[in-house]
């Protein structure tokens, strides 16, 4: 579930100053804080989501693509295959 979220919130994290600037302006803090737990559960449901769809797989095959270790280890063990 932490991981959920999590990644949740590191796809969204720019909103969070959204929030921030919006509890500056306002001065209200029900609203504020009614926003901020609105927005963690759409941070756990966008990590659920991300995990769900597979996008986390595709992240992590993108960033394989560009990585010097895993390249070389491809290389080796499609060699010796």
């Amino acid at each position: 579930m932490k991981a959920y979220f999590d990644k949740g919130y590191g796809v969204t994290s720019y909103f969070k100053y959204l929030i921030g600037f919006y509890a500056l302006a306002s001065l209200n803090v029900k609203s504020t804080l009614i926003l901020g737990i609105v927005y963690g559960f759409l941070c756990f449901l966008i990590g659920y989501l991300w995990y769900k769809w597979r996008i986390a797989d595709a992240e992590l095959e993108v960033q394989n693509q560009f990585n010097p270790f895993v390249r070389e280890m491809r290389k080796e063990f499609n060699g010796n295959t």
